[in-house]
């Protein structure tokens, strides 16, 4: 009985719910969504983590709890009861930013608020949470806030590194760069470049996947 369970649990189509949004369903490289916080909080890694791990919280459990209650949400005001949920959460998450890493949440400033209109969260609510079950959703949840967490860290990786010589605030870029003349990119931390990064992103990804780009 526990291992049809833990069978169940965590089955080859479950497993996809986590996995597919990594690469073949990313939320933004292939669904495009959640550009805007992808080329506003990525100029230093700190944030960006911090924003891919609120976003990931969030989806999963207003998936979860959409899912919960989805039997019971009359038609007409499943929006408002789907925005009323992420509201909750993302008060809760905000609060706990204040409390604990309050300096990256001034640095964040009104985008996690903004959270509550992120395309993902709410596409995913429609597009699967009002149709599965609460232990699928949840997975969906981690699954594409894991697709859209690793985009935002790799453009602050590589956004923090270039542009600034730091990476969470520290610095990395060894002092012998700068003695042979190398400057920190200032073009690199602007919104263009973010756009630029995601681009190549996507470039790179569809050119190793035949099948994103049988898709597409």
């Amino acid at each position: 009985m526990e291992t049809k369970e833990k069978e169940s649990l965590f089955s080859a189509k479950n497993r996809k719910l986590i996995f597919n949004p990594l690469n073949l369903d990313n939320p933004i490289t292939v669904q495009v969504l959640g550009i805007c916080s992808a080329l506003a909080v990525t100029a230093k890694l700190k944030p960006a983590f911090v924003m891919a791990l609120s976003v990931t919280v969030v989806t999963a459990f207003s998936n979860l709890v959409i899912s919960a209650m989805r039997n019971g949400i009359p038609p007409r005001i499943r929006i408002i009861v789907q925005l009323t949920v992420v509201a909750a959460l993302v008060i809760v998450v905000d609060q706990l930013l204040k409390a604990y890493v309050y300096d990256v949440s001034r640095q964040l400033s009104v985008f996690v608020g903004l959270i509550i209109t992120n395309c993902i969260l709410m596409g995913r609510l429609e597009a699967f949470a009002m149709s599965n079950k609460p232990w699928q959703s949840f997975l969906d949840g981690i699954g594409n806030g894991l697709g859209y967490s690793w985009i935002l860290i790799a453009m602050g990786i590589v956004r923090e590194f270039f542009g600034s010589g730091t990476l969470w605030g520290y610095p990395v870029m060894p002092q012998f760069m700068y003695d042979l003349g190398y400057k920190n990119n200032g073009l690199i931390i602007l919104p263009p470049m973010a756009l630029i990064l995601v681009g190549t992103i996507i470039w790179i990804q569809r050119s190793k996947s035949r099948e994103l780009i049988d898709k597409s």
